[in-house]
Parts: C-alpha cells; sequence; structure tokens
C-alpha cells in the first residue's frame, strides 16, 4: 500500500497487559484517506485489541502500547485521550453496541453529540443520522432496550456519526446478527463512505461480508498480521478460502497449522 494519503498508519506496535501478557507483537498496519480497510481473524486475533490501541482505550484494561507507533495523518496520537482523538474525528464503535437500554433511540444519538455545541448542527446531523438509518427514526421513541440487535448496531453507528467523524473503527459489526441484516449495516458503511467520505478499519470475523465492502484487508493470529492484501486477492487466495472462508475441504484451522504455507512474517522485517 503506498504512504500516499495514509490517514492511520500503525507502525509496529506491541501492547501488554497488566505488565506482563504480550498481547500484540509488532502490528503494523496502514489506512488510506476515505478507504475500507478490515482487520480479519478469529476470536482472541487481537484484533479488538488493535483498535483499543488506535482508540486509546487499554488503560482502563490495564494496557498500554509499550512499543511502536500510532500515527493520524502524521501526528503521533498514542498519548492522546480518548476524548482527543473524538476531537480530531477518531471515533470506536465497540464490539456489542452498547447502546443505553434504559433511554430512547434518540437520546442514545444525541449522547454522541455531547462535545457539540452548535444546535443547528446537532439537528443537521441528526436528520443526517435518520436518512441514513430510517429504522431507526421509525423506533426514535423506544426504549433501546426493546430493539432488536441490528436497531442497535445501527444506533450504536448513528450515535458514532453524531460526532461528526472522518474515521470510524467499527469492532465486530455483524455479530449477533441476521445475514440479512449484516448485509444491510454493511450496505450502509459502504454509503457513508461513498457519500460521507468517512475513512473505516473494521474488525470483523465475518471475513466474506468485510471483504466483499473492503478495500484492503489484514489477517491477524495470535496478535501478528500474517498477510495482507487487496480484498478481492484475498477472497480468491486459496489459503484465505480454506482457512477463513470455509471453502476448503480439510479439517486445518489456522495457517499456522500449513508447515508450507508462504505467508508474509512482516513482524520479522
Amino acid at each position: 500500500m503506498s504512504d500516499k494519503n495514509i490517514v492511520l498508519n500503525v507502525n509496529g506496535i506491541e501492547v501488554i497487559y497488566n505488565h506482563v501478557i504480550l498481547v500484540l507483537k509488532g502490528v503494523s498496519l496502514q489506512v488510506p484517506e476515505q478507504g475500507i480497510v478490515s482487520l480479519l481473524g478469529g476470536n482472541g486475533a487481537g484484533k479488538t485489541t488493535t483498535l483499543r490501541a488506535i482508540s486509546n482505550l487499554l488503560q482502563g484494561e490495564r494496557g498500554a502500547v509499550t512499543k511502536g507507533s500510532i500515527e493520524l495523518r502524521g501526528e503521533r496520537i498514542e498519548n492522546l485521550t480518548p476524548a482527543d482523538l473524538v476531537n480530531r474525528g477518531v471515533v470506536q464503535v465497540m464490539e456489542g453496541r452498547h447502546c443505553f437500554a434504559h433511554l430512547t433511540i434518540e437520546e442514545n444519538l444525541m449522547t454522541g453529540s455531547y462535545t457539540r455545541t452548535d444546535k443547528g448542527e446537532i439537528a443537521a446531523n441528526l436528520d443526517k443520522v435518520y436518512t441514513y438509518f430510517p429504522r431507526l427514526k421509525t423506533r426514535r421513541t423506544s426504549q433501546a432496550a426493546y430493539t432488536s440487535g441490528g436497531e442497535q448496531q445501527m444506533c450504536a453507528i448513528g450515535r458514532a456519526l453524531m460526532t461528526n467523524p472522518s474515521v470510524m473503527l467499527l469492532d465486530e459489526p455483524s455479530m449477533g446478527l441476521a445475514p440479512q441484516i449484516v448485509e444491510e449495516v454493511f450496505n450502509i458503511v459502504k454509503d457513508l463512505n461513498d457519500k460521507e467520505k468517512v475513512t473505516f478499519l473494521i474488525a470483523e470475523q465475518n471475513t466474506n461480508m468485510a471483504l466483499k465492502y473492503s478495500d484492503y484487508g489484514y489477517i491477524m493470529e495470535s496478535g501478528r498480521i500474517v498477510m495482507d492484501g487487496a480484498a478481492e486477492d484475498l477472497r480468491t487466495n486459496e489459503d484465505v478460502k480454506e482457512f477463513y472462508l470455509g471453502m476448503g475441504g480439510g479439517e486445518r484451522k489456522s495457517f499456522k497449522d500449513v508447515k508450507s504455507y508462504k505467508r508474509r512474517k512482516r513482524w520479522l522485517a
């Protein structure tokens, strides 16, 4: 990937929890301006930790970036607070949606505007959210606890959209959703990318869906990037098809089980 117009540059980061548990082991990735990049891998691969390192949400879990650097448009950001990052246009939609169950859908959306002061701009943003998520407008007075998982996921993305983001980090947006709803959510992500020019980094286990809508992908295993490439190249790669798209006939579950597999060991470079 060219360095031209790179909005996010993660360079060889290591993350340690509780001062002893090494979780990320030299992770490097780049996200171009107005691109959609997927971070793929199974549960426990390190995808969520990577997103939380970028958005600086590790401290609450006694984690820290101990090596490497993270840059937003050329500026080091690993020591900024999550609030600082939101003000710079970086927002994360966390795994599990985390809507406020006792608040209505609209009240949940409005919590995303707490750093804003221009009431006209807030109203315009809310209208924009309802344009992309018409189902939320229909359910705007319903308590989040009584809405579906798909509606809560839309609410979480809409709440993030209320911050006027330029970069959105999505953590497992397909989790627990029916395939039709997953497709709907990813279509909206594509629309936001095309029309609002929002850049996306998506951590996802649903490899097929993620690669369908992404420009580029990184595959993680055990805290390392083991492969990366254009999304279409990954979708047609025989090893990716076997191990991540369920299109192989063998019982192997990991790239590391294939001794002859010639993956790029980027963490050794």
